[in-house]
């Protein structure tokens, strides 16, 4: 499966792609976050999946803070993810996932953490949040939907509060609005 660095040229066909998969207004708000994260973050990374037909797969991890007891921690956020809709469960999600998890990993973060559905994140290594004693940045997530994945570089006293960039919360793109865990699968851009 052929995945890469996002280019400059991949920005509007990886805009179509997010507009396509969250579909009506969400889709247009998480292409602007996209856009908005590019700009405001040196260090994303964004990975794309090309097929013959162009970019049919995108994710981005950008950064973002762990309010830990004894010192602020750089972590990461995965979002968004998203596959064209005629491209989903093929695995390229999952792909794009692994490789960026990968990426971070050999760069020595040591958090990951994203809003999402448990049955298709947790087969990427994700788990509940809460479990492990991270706190949500907003009650608006459900506890079922942050998850975190601890990578090499993670250690036992890294715990405490989640903490987006300024620019999730600038786009309003933190926690469910009237969300239902049914409706999740729809959210994710990749089903």
């Amino acid at each position: 499966m052929p995945l890469r660095i996002e280019q400059t040229r991949d920005f509007d066909a990886v805009g179509s792609v997010h507009k396509a998969a969250f579909g009506g207004d969400h889709g247009g708000t998480v292409a602007r976050l996209v856009d908005a994260l590019r700009r405001d973050d040196p260090t994303v990374l964004s990975l794309v999946s090309e097929e013959a037909d162009g970019v049919v797969g995108h994710v981005m991890f950008s950064r973002a803070l762990l309010d830990a007891p004894r010192r602020l921690v750089a972590v990461q956020s995965l979002s968004p993810l998203a596959v064209a809709p005629e491209w989903q469960r093929g695995g390229i999600g999952s792909a794009l996932v692994r490789a960026g998890l990968q990426q971070l990993d050999e760069r020595g973060v040591p958090l990951v953490f994203l809003e999402g559905d448990p049955r298709y994140y947790s087969r990427l290594g994700f788990s509940p949040a809460v479990e492990y004693d991270f706190r949500k940045p907003s009650l608006r997530i459900p506890d079922w939907a942050f998850q975190v994945v601890r990578l090499s570089a993670y250690e036992p006293w890294m715990t405490g509060t989640f903490v987006y960039s300024n620019t999730f919360w600038e786009h309003d793109c933190v926690g469910r609005r009237e969300t239902t865990s049914d409706e999740v699968g729809a959210l994710s851009g990749t089903e």
